[in-house]
Protein backbone atom coordinates (compact mmCIF):
# COMPACT_ATOMS: atom_id res chain seq x y z
CA UNK A 1 0.00 0.00 0.00
CA UNK A 2 1.47 3.34 -0.68
CA UNK A 3 1.97 5.50 2.40
CA UNK A 4 -0.38 8.34 0.43
CA UNK A 5 -2.70 8.12 -2.10
CA UNK A 6 -2.96 10.48 -5.12
CA UNK A 7 -5.97 12.08 -4.59
CA UNK A 8 -8.77 11.68 -7.39
CA UNK A 9 -11.64 14.04 -7.80
CA UNK A 10 -15.39 13.73 -8.34
CA UNK A 11 -16.44 15.30 -12.05
CA UNK A 12 -19.78 16.09 -10.88
CA UNK A 13 -20.63 19.06 -8.44
CA UNK A 14 -22.53 18.74 -5.63
CA UNK A 15 -25.81 20.86 -5.06
CA UNK A 16 -24.83 24.32 -4.13
CA UNK A 17 -26.27 25.88 -1.19
CA UNK A 18 -26.28 29.43 0.34
CA UNK A 19 -23.78 28.89 2.24
CA UNK A 20 -21.34 28.18 -0.78
CA UNK A 21 -22.98 31.77 -2.39
CA UNK A 22 -21.92 33.26 1.06
CA UNK A 23 -17.90 32.21 0.61
CA UNK A 24 -18.17 32.62 -3.24
CA UNK A 25 -19.44 35.98 -2.84
CA UNK A 26 -16.25 37.06 -0.19
CA UNK A 27 -12.39 37.16 -1.44
CA UNK A 28 -11.21 34.24 -2.49
CA UNK A 29 -9.59 32.41 0.49
CA UNK A 30 -6.47 30.59 0.17
CA UNK A 31 -6.31 27.08 -0.93
CA UNK A 32 -5.30 25.40 2.00
CA UNK A 33 -4.81 21.49 2.66
CA UNK A 34 -6.96 18.86 4.69
CA UNK A 35 -5.55 15.53 6.09
CA UNK A 36 -8.33 12.73 5.92
CA UNK A 37 -7.36 9.89 7.79
CA UNK A 38 -9.54 6.82 8.04
CA UNK A 39 -7.84 3.90 8.84
CA UNK A 40 -10.15 1.59 10.50
CA UNK A 41 -9.37 -1.26 13.16
CA UNK A 42 -12.52 -2.21 14.61
CA UNK A 43 -14.77 -2.28 11.84
CA UNK A 44 -14.10 -0.70 8.22
CA UNK A 45 -17.30 0.81 7.14
CA UNK A 46 -18.27 0.52 3.15
CA UNK A 47 -18.13 4.30 2.70
CA UNK A 48 -14.55 4.12 3.81
CA UNK A 49 -13.04 1.03 2.09
CA UNK A 50 -10.94 1.37 -1.15
CA UNK A 51 -11.24 -0.84 -4.05
CA UNK A 52 -7.54 -1.01 -4.85
CA UNK A 53 -5.95 2.14 -5.44
CA UNK A 54 -9.46 4.07 -6.26
CA UNK A 55 -10.52 6.33 -3.11
CA UNK A 56 -13.20 5.41 -1.14
CA UNK A 57 -16.89 6.75 -1.45
CA UNK A 58 -16.10 8.86 1.33
CA UNK A 59 -13.05 10.30 0.45
CA UNK A 60 -14.00 11.19 -2.95
CA UNK A 61 -16.93 12.95 -1.17
CA UNK A 62 -14.33 15.21 1.26
CA UNK A 63 -12.59 15.43 -2.25
CA UNK A 64 -15.13 17.11 -3.89
CA UNK A 65 -16.58 19.11 -0.94
CA UNK A 66 -13.28 20.87 -0.25
CA UNK A 67 -12.83 21.53 -3.83
CA UNK A 68 -16.22 23.58 -3.02
CA UNK A 69 -14.54 25.89 -0.13
CA UNK A 70 -10.95 26.00 -2.24
CA UNK A 71 -8.80 23.45 -0.01
CA UNK A 72 -7.08 20.19 -1.47
CA UNK A 73 -7.44 16.88 0.49
CA UNK A 74 -4.36 14.00 1.16
CA UNK A 75 -6.87 10.92 1.74
CA UNK A 76 -4.46 8.54 3.83
CA UNK A 77 -4.83 5.69 6.31
CA UNK A 78 -1.39 5.43 7.24
CA UNK A 79 -0.76 6.13 10.76
CA UNK A 80 2.82 7.44 10.19
CA UNK A 81 1.36 10.77 8.82
CA UNK A 82 1.33 11.92 11.81
CA UNK A 83 5.68 11.17 12.43
CA UNK A 84 5.76 14.07 9.65
CA UNK A 85 5.14 17.66 9.88
CA UNK A 86 1.12 18.25 10.32
CA UNK A 87 1.89 22.20 9.47
CA UNK A 88 1.51 21.84 6.17
CA UNK A 89 -2.05 20.72 6.78
CA UNK A 90 -5.32 23.49 8.05
CA UNK A 91 -7.30 20.90 9.15
CA UNK A 92 -7.39 16.99 9.95
CA UNK A 93 -10.61 15.11 9.30
CA UNK A 94 -10.72 12.19 10.92
CA UNK A 95 -13.41 8.84 9.65
CA UNK A 96 -11.01 6.25 11.88
CA UNK A 97 -12.49 3.15 13.50
CA UNK A 98 -11.08 2.31 16.61
CA UNK A 99 -9.94 4.28 19.93
CA UNK A 100 -6.59 5.37 20.17
CA UNK A 101 -5.06 2.36 21.90
CA UNK A 102 -6.79 0.45 19.04
CA UNK A 103 -5.35 2.45 15.85
CA UNK A 104 -1.98 1.81 17.81
CA UNK A 105 -2.11 -1.90 16.68
CA UNK A 106 -0.07 -2.99 13.88
CA UNK A 107 -3.22 -4.93 12.15
CA UNK A 108 -5.84 -3.42 11.01
CA UNK A 109 -9.07 -4.27 8.58
CA UNK A 110 -7.53 -2.22 5.71
CA UNK A 111 -3.65 -3.30 6.40
CA UNK A 112 -2.78 0.15 6.73
CA UNK A 113 0.07 1.21 9.43
CA UNK A 114 -0.58 1.72 12.98
CA UNK A 115 -0.74 5.49 14.61
CA UNK A 116 2.13 5.78 17.13
CA UNK A 117 1.69 7.20 20.27
CA UNK A 118 4.51 9.76 19.92
CA UNK A 119 2.15 10.79 16.45
CA UNK A 120 -0.96 10.61 18.33
CA UNK A 121 0.41 13.13 20.80
CA UNK A 122 1.85 15.68 17.86
CA UNK A 123 -2.06 15.52 16.74
CA UNK A 124 -3.51 16.11 20.26
CA UNK A 125 -1.13 18.78 20.54
CA UNK A 126 -1.37 20.68 17.21
CA UNK A 127 -5.43 20.49 17.94
CA UNK A 128 -4.85 22.30 20.85
CA UNK A 129 -2.68 24.61 19.28
CA UNK A 130 -4.88 25.81 16.82
CA UNK A 131 -5.27 23.19 14.29
CA UNK A 132 -8.65 22.44 13.25
CA UNK A 133 -10.51 18.93 13.68
CA UNK A 134 -13.44 17.32 11.97
CA UNK A 135 -14.72 14.25 13.52
CA UNK A 136 -17.31 11.70 11.24
CA UNK A 137 -19.71 9.19 12.63
CA UNK A 138 -16.79 6.93 14.47
CA UNK A 139 -14.11 9.56 13.81
CA UNK A 140 -15.10 10.94 17.56
CA UNK A 141 -12.55 8.18 18.84
CA UNK A 142 -9.75 9.42 17.31
CA UNK A 143 -9.17 12.20 19.62
CA UNK A 144 -12.09 11.58 22.42
CA UNK A 145 -11.08 14.82 24.93
CA UNK A 146 -11.26 16.94 21.83
CA UNK A 147 -14.49 15.42 20.27
CA UNK A 148 -16.32 15.55 24.05
CA UNK A 149 -18.57 13.09 24.01
CA UNK A 150 -18.41 9.07 24.25
CA UNK A 151 -20.33 6.47 22.42
CA UNK A 152 -21.72 3.06 24.29
CA UNK A 153 -22.70 1.59 20.30
CA UNK A 154 -26.02 1.60 18.15
CA UNK A 155 -28.91 -0.14 17.34
CA UNK A 156 -30.67 -0.99 14.47
CA UNK A 157 -30.90 0.84 11.15
CA UNK A 158 -33.92 2.86 11.23
CA UNK A 159 -35.79 6.46 10.55
CA UNK A 160 -35.20 9.37 13.43
CA UNK A 161 -36.12 13.07 14.05
CA UNK A 162 -33.61 15.07 14.32
CA UNK A 163 -34.07 18.66 15.66
CA UNK A 164 -32.21 21.80 14.18
CA UNK A 165 -31.07 23.87 17.12
CA UNK A 166 -28.79 26.30 16.14
CA UNK A 167 -30.32 27.08 12.93
CA UNK A 168 -27.61 29.90 11.93
CA UNK A 169 -24.95 28.02 12.15
CA UNK A 170 -23.21 27.33 8.67
CA UNK A 171 -24.77 24.51 6.86
CA UNK A 172 -27.83 24.09 8.29
CA UNK A 173 -29.66 27.39 7.12
CA UNK A 174 -32.09 25.68 4.92
CA UNK A 175 -32.66 22.53 7.14
CA UNK A 176 -35.94 23.67 8.59
CA UNK A 177 -36.66 22.93 12.34
CA UNK A 178 -36.04 19.20 11.81
CA UNK A 179 -35.97 16.37 9.43
CA UNK A 180 -36.49 12.65 9.46
CA UNK A 181 -33.03 10.24 8.29
CA UNK A 182 -32.35 6.77 7.74
CA UNK A 183 -29.27 5.81 9.46
CA UNK A 184 -26.62 3.84 11.75
CA UNK A 185 -27.32 6.32 15.11
CA UNK A 186 -24.55 6.40 17.31
CA UNK A 187 -26.18 6.49 21.31
CA UNK A 188 -23.90 9.04 22.70
CA UNK A 189 -22.85 10.08 25.86
CA UNK A 190 -20.40 11.94 28.59
CA UNK A 191 -20.91 15.30 26.56
CA UNK A 192 -18.58 18.17 27.52
CA UNK A 193 -20.98 21.13 28.88
CA UNK A 194 -19.12 23.77 26.39
CA UNK A 195 -20.49 22.04 23.57
CA UNK A 196 -22.43 24.15 20.94
CA UNK A 197 -24.91 21.31 20.19
CA UNK A 198 -26.87 22.23 16.28
CA UNK A 199 -28.37 18.82 15.70
CA UNK A 200 -30.37 17.16 18.59
CA UNK A 201 -31.51 13.66 17.64
CA UNK A 202 -35.37 12.70 19.34
CA UNK A 203 -35.84 9.10 19.53
CA UNK A 204 -39.61 9.34 19.96
CA UNK A 205 -41.04 7.01 17.50
CA UNK A 206 -37.71 4.99 17.21
CA UNK A 207 -38.86 1.03 17.74
CA UNK A 208 -37.19 -0.03 20.37
CA UNK A 209 -38.65 -3.70 20.76
CA UNK A 210 -35.01 -5.01 20.49
CA UNK A 211 -32.87 -5.31 23.41
CA UNK A 212 -29.96 -2.97 21.99
CA UNK A 213 -32.26 -0.64 20.46
CA UNK A 214 -33.69 -0.11 23.98
CA UNK A 215 -30.54 0.30 25.49
CA UNK A 216 -29.58 3.00 22.51
CA UNK A 217 -32.77 4.74 21.80
CA UNK A 218 -34.90 4.66 24.82
CA UNK A 219 -33.59 7.73 26.21
CA UNK A 220 -33.80 11.88 26.35
CA UNK A 221 -33.27 13.68 23.14
CA UNK A 222 -29.06 13.96 22.73
CA UNK A 223 -26.45 16.07 20.79
CA UNK A 224 -25.47 14.26 17.63
CA UNK A 225 -23.52 16.88 15.80
CA UNK A 226 -22.12 19.61 17.63
CA UNK A 227 -19.07 22.88 18.06
CA UNK A 228 -16.67 23.42 20.17
CA UNK A 229 -12.97 24.60 20.83
CA UNK A 230 -10.34 22.03 22.19
CA UNK A 231 -7.74 24.95 23.62
CA UNK A 232 -7.01 27.11 20.56
CA UNK A 233 -8.31 24.51 18.30
CA UNK A 234 -11.82 24.23 16.53
CA UNK A 235 -13.60 21.34 16.50
CA UNK A 236 -16.57 19.98 14.36
CA UNK A 237 -18.21 16.43 14.85
CA UNK A 238 -21.29 14.67 13.50
CA UNK A 239 -22.41 11.16 14.15
CA UNK A 240 -24.04 11.00 10.55
CA UNK A 241 -21.95 9.01 7.72
CA UNK A 242 -22.67 5.60 8.20
CA UNK A 243 -24.42 4.67 5.16
CA UNK A 244 -23.97 5.52 1.42
CA UNK A 245 -26.96 7.27 0.82
CA UNK A 246 -26.44 9.53 3.89
CA UNK A 247 -22.81 10.70 1.85
CA UNK A 248 -24.88 11.51 -0.95
CA UNK A 249 -27.80 13.68 0.31
CA UNK A 250 -27.60 17.15 -0.02
CA UNK A 251 -28.41 17.26 4.14
CA UNK A 252 -25.52 15.51 4.73
CA UNK A 253 -23.41 17.32 2.31
CA UNK A 254 -24.47 20.65 3.92
CA UNK A 255 -23.85 19.67 6.91
CA UNK A 256 -20.19 18.85 6.84
CA UNK A 257 -19.31 21.84 3.99
CA UNK A 258 -20.85 24.13 6.90
CA UNK A 259 -18.65 22.39 9.71
CA UNK A 260 -15.44 21.94 7.45
CA UNK A 261 -15.91 26.72 6.67
CA UNK A 262 -16.56 27.04 10.22
CA UNK A 263 -13.71 24.89 11.44
CA UNK A 264 -11.02 26.23 8.71
CA UNK A 265 -12.13 30.08 9.65
CA UNK A 266 -13.65 30.14 6.59
CA UNK A 267 -17.00 31.29 8.22
CA UNK A 268 -17.98 32.64 11.84
CA UNK A 269 -20.23 31.25 14.13
CA UNK A 270 -21.63 32.01 17.70
CA UNK A 271 -21.15 28.94 19.28
CA UNK A 272 -21.78 29.49 23.01
CA UNK A 273 -22.34 26.54 24.72
CA UNK A 274 -26.17 25.49 24.78
CA UNK A 275 -26.45 21.54 25.88
CA UNK A 276 -28.76 22.88 29.08
CA UNK A 277 -30.87 24.51 27.04
CA UNK A 278 -31.65 22.11 23.92
CA UNK A 279 -30.52 18.63 25.46
CA UNK A 280 -30.82 19.12 29.13
CA UNK A 281 -31.50 15.56 30.08
CA UNK A 282 -28.64 14.26 27.43
CA UNK A 283 -26.22 13.76 30.36
CA UNK A 284 -28.61 12.28 32.77
CA UNK A 285 -28.35 8.93 30.71
CA UNK A 286 -26.40 6.22 31.69
CA UNK A 287 -24.00 8.33 34.18
CA UNK A 288 -23.29 7.78 37.69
Amino acid sequence: MQRRQALQVMGTAMLGWPLVARIASAAEPTKRRLLFFSRSVLFEHPVIRRAGDELSLAEKAVVALARQINCEVECTKDGRVFDDDLDEFAAIVSYTCGSPTDLMKPDSLDGSPPLSERGWKKLDAAVRGGKALVAIHPGIWLLPAAAGADCIGHGTQQAARIQVVSPQFPGVEQLGDSFSLMEEWFSLIRFAQDLHVILVQDCAGMDTTAPEDRRCYDRPPFPITWARMHDQGRVFYTSLGHRDDVWSSQIFQQILRGGLSWALGRVEADITPNIDQVAPHANSYLQG
